[in-house]
């Protein structure tokens, strides 16, 4: 059972590593291991310097757990879905790594089932309850109308593309780097891995 306990409102420190699903930044000469989102991993690199990482500690009976992201907006949703009721951090980092805070929220108010179960370990009635217990909770003012086409997250092709390349025993967080450096419209999947490859390769 995780309980929340916010005594990190933020980390600021250098990125030292980029694993899977977790980021290790270095801070006074401490490496804190920080479960992040895809989205968030996207706006870091190995290296940089004074990043700020706005963070919360879960405790949970096996050990202390540190969950952040590089923007307020991430993890302001996060929160927000860890309300949903059987929906974890584990889950939520899910949801946000496919999806951003916008797309979300679009997503909810347009009782958007289908983008929502694109998140690993969402099924038809989760996302009914996050639509359910969410829809009041949403601030239509912060939503950006025009990246409603956005909604439509990844082609087939792409998402094909990318298990496979994964498959090949490369990271997620490698392979979609490396896939959004490719410029995919109207590839097929073996165009879409061949490219990736050459990207992956290269890194």
């Amino acid at each position: 059972m995780y309980r929340s306990d916010n005594v990190f409102e933020f980390i600021i420190g250098d990125i030292v590593n980029i694993k899977e699903d977790y980021i290790v930044i270095q801070n006074s000469g401490i490496g804190y291991k920080v479960n992040t989102s895809i989205n968030s991993m996207r706006d870091l690199e190995v290296g940089k310097k004074n990043q700020m990482l706005y963070t919360q500690l879960h405790v949970r009976d096996d050990g202390l757990f540190i969950f952040g992201f590089t923007t307020e907006e991430e993890m302001d949703m996060f929160n927000l879905l860890l309300r949903v009721s059987k929906i974890g951090p584990k889950i939520g980092v899910g949801i946000l790594s496919t999806l951003t805070p916008n797309q979300i929220k679009l997503a909810i108010l347009n009782k958007d089932l289908k983008t929502l179960c694109k998140a690993p370990g969402i099924g038809k009635k989760t996302a009914e309850r996050i639509v359910v217990e969410l829809k009041d909770r949403i601030d239509q003012t912060t939503i950006l109308v025009e990246d409603a086409r956005l909604i439509e997250v990844e082609s087939n092709n792409n998402s094909e593309a990318v298990e496979a390349l994964i498959s090949l025993g490369y990271s997620r967080y490698e392979v979609e780097k490396a896939i959004e450096q490719c410029d995919v419209n109207n590839m097929d999947i073996e165009d879409i891995i061949r490219e990736g490859l050459k990207k992956l390769s290269k890194s």
